[in-house]
């Protein structure tokens, strides 16, 4: 696919930034982020405003434009694509790359002094704003709130914001009431010494108040605010999605004063009560700074809020859930994986086709309600681009001449999956099955891995690496990212990645999180493998300090494809730990797929988790 021309746009662009109908005085450079005014890692189409001026259509980057250069920022996982979407106006800066400069080190040693740079503060967060405005500042530059987003006016056919409907989620799938959060929610407020809680993420208040919708695809969310209140609650909402249902809803769980306003008043409300703070008003740091910079700063409380870890450490009903799901999800997959090895010799199944009968698959399981994100269906060299995702222009034949990787999830009403498999159809290669097995061995050493309480996923990033770097070999993205409760494939605030994350309060029990360790090579073939684990006490024979330990319960169960397998690269107990998890496979799977009707599955099944013995 050719990439988007944007030799106009930038014209029109630059244009603006000189603009008095927009700007008060001229700006030197133009930041796009990726985000949304909720910071979604996933957006509606109304907010892609990086990818409409760029034409690279990744989920994490930031576009930067100056009046002679457009750059964009973005990591490991989106080098190839963006590279390959961009054309010749745009450089592409590496992050993550140590010779690449951060966009603040770029702006100050490039920007002449008095220079100013602008960016829409609705779009821009709290933690994203005030470390720039500093750096910027001690370059002599100024960071400057551009409250009507330049790439909007440019915008002529952006799509309206969505409205869809809004609907409760039952007990027997949320295990908690909204009023039994709210509890948990004042008690933390009450030591904080907050008068009031802003939610702005839209996955915190989705779980908060039990609702689901689905205004962002791929997302059982919808576009909202609250405020928590000490003796009352505010939800800013569409009125098209505040329905008699909903507010049966919250009247029957909260069990107390709420009001319901419109979606677009939030600022208003907030400027007003702004002027009576007694104490202080929390936000996340990774609110919008249009909506922090309401609040005079010595009443700001800019820190992670209750919600996040709340969602993170699910209860009883939620871990159940998880667990069903995650069931109901591998007898789906081994159907798919099945049926391909079956008719892949034919020719005809392309990585599109191939993504729709998965999802057929899929929505023959109970409680099913769509994909958690847009199947990552790869041959060959596109397995190669880790968030490839197929389109008309690239899609192609899945055949038996090449690696197939497949990264994909389902949205169930009792839990969301993510799964990552890699097959060959036909005869890999000897360096195919090293590198492959090496990411199983990564896969396995981290699976198995005994580790105290509350410590913070980086510190296990590396095991999942061993065996990769002991050849020369890395995977340019992070390990494991947490997982929602019929919500947004990716949460925080844990997780497990080379790099540090700012909010990671530390590992617990009841927590889930992805153990996803690849191999990438440009131009030739992509391996990852991805189950999802839970992280459940481990009884190892000390206890130094008391501390407690951790260990990880794979809960996601689908084969391994035995031919891609070096049994002699592996240890006695990882061969051992191999042959256990698919003989879990046969006993979760094999009576679902019983049950279902699937009998030739249920013989693949049984094919591919024969135990594998050395020769």
């Amino acid at each position: 696919m050719a990439p988007k021309p944007t030799t106009n746009l930038l014209k029109q662009l630059r244009a603006l930034m000189q603009n008095p109908q927009y700007v008060t005085e001229t700006i030197s450079a133009y930041i796009v982020p990726s985000n949304d005014a909720h910071n979604s890692e996933y957006l509606a189409d109304c907010d892609m405003f990086r990818a409409f001026i760029s034409g690279f259509t990744g989920s994490a980057g930031t576009a930067i434009v100056t009046e002679k250069d457009a750059l964009l920022w973005t990591d490991g996982r989106y080098f190839l694509q963006a590279s390959e979407q961009m054309d010749s106006n745009w450089t592409l800066m590496k992050e993550g790359v140590p010779s690449t400069p951060t966009q603040g080190g770029w702006l100050s040693k490039n920007l002449p002094s008095g220079s100013r740079v602008g960016v829409d503060p609705s779009i821009y967060t709290y933690n994203m704003w005030m470390p720039l405005q500093t750096q910027l500042e001690a370059a002599g530059c100024k960071l400057i709130p551009v409250n009507q987003n330049l790439v909007d006016i440019l915008w002529n056919d952006r799509p309206p914001r969505p409205t869809n409907p809004v609907n409760p989620l039952g007990l027997e799938f949320t295990g908690k009431t909204v009023k039994e959060k709210l509890l948990s929610v004042r008690a933390q407020m009450k030591d904080k010494k907050a008068q009031f809680l802003v939610l702005t993420a839209l996955d915190e208040i989705a779980w908060m108040l039990n609702l689901r919708g689905s205004d962002i695809a791929y997302n059982p969310v919808f576009f909202s605010y609250v405020v928590i209140h000490e003796d009352s609650f505010t939800v800013f909402l569409n009125p098209k999605q505040s329905s008699d249902e909903v507010k049966q809803h919250l009247t029957k769980e909260a069990g107390e004063k709420y009001e319901i306003k419109p979606y677009d008043e939030i600022v208003a409300y907030l400027k007003q009560h702004s002027l009576k703070i007694e104490g202080f008003a929390w936000f996340s740091e990774n609110a919008s700074y249009a909506l922090t910079s309401l609040i005079p700063a010595k009443s700001l409380l800019a820190e992670i809020t209750p919600v996040p870890l709340m969602k993170a450490v699910k209860n009883p009903t939620e871990i159940n859930g998880m667990r069903n799901s995650h069931l109901k999800d591998g007898a789906a997959l081994c159907c798919y994986f099945s049926w391909l090895e079956k008719h892949v010799k034919d020719g005809n199944i392309t990585e599109i086709s191939g993504a729709k009968k998965l999802d057929e698959f899929r929505a023959q399981q109970a409680d099913f309600v769509g994909a958690s994100f847009p199947t990552i269906s790869s041959v060959g060299p596109h397995g190669a681009i880790i968030h490839y995702q197929p389109q008309p222009a690239t899609d192609v034949p899945i055949t038996t001449d090449t690696l197939y990787l497949c990264d994909s999830g389902g949205q169930y009403k009792d839990g969301t999956t993510d799964v990552t498999r890699t097959f060959h159809f036909g005869t890999p290669t000897q360096y195919e099955k090293e590198c492959f097995t090496r990411v199983l061995k990564g896969q396995i050493k981290l699976a198995t891995s005994i580790f105290p309480s509350k410590i913070k996923g980086n510190c296990l990033d590396s095991f999942a690496r061993e065996f990769l770097w002991e050849v020369g070999l890395d995977y340019a993205h992070g390990t494991g990212h947490g997982i929602g409760s019929y919500l947004n494939v990716h949460e925080g605030p844990m997780g497990i990645s080379w790099r540090p994350i700012a909010d990671d309060p530390g590992l617990e029990a009841g927590m889930f999180v992805s153990n996803e360790p690849g191999y990438y090579e440009d131009g030739k073939f992509g391996i990852r493998l991805e189950d999802i684990v839970e992280i459940v006490e481990a009884k190892p024979p000390h206890n130094f300090n008391d501390r407690g330990f951790l260990t990880f319960e794979t809960i996601t169960f689908a084969p391994k494809q035995r031919k891609l397998v070096l049994v002699d690269l592996l240890t006695d107990k990882e061969l051992t730990y191999l042959n256990a998890y698919h003989q879990q496979c046969r006993d979760l799977i094999g009576p679902i797929l019983e049950k279902q009707g699937h009998a030739e599955t249920k013989e693949w099944l049984w094919r591919e988790t024969e135990p594998l013995v050395r020769k």
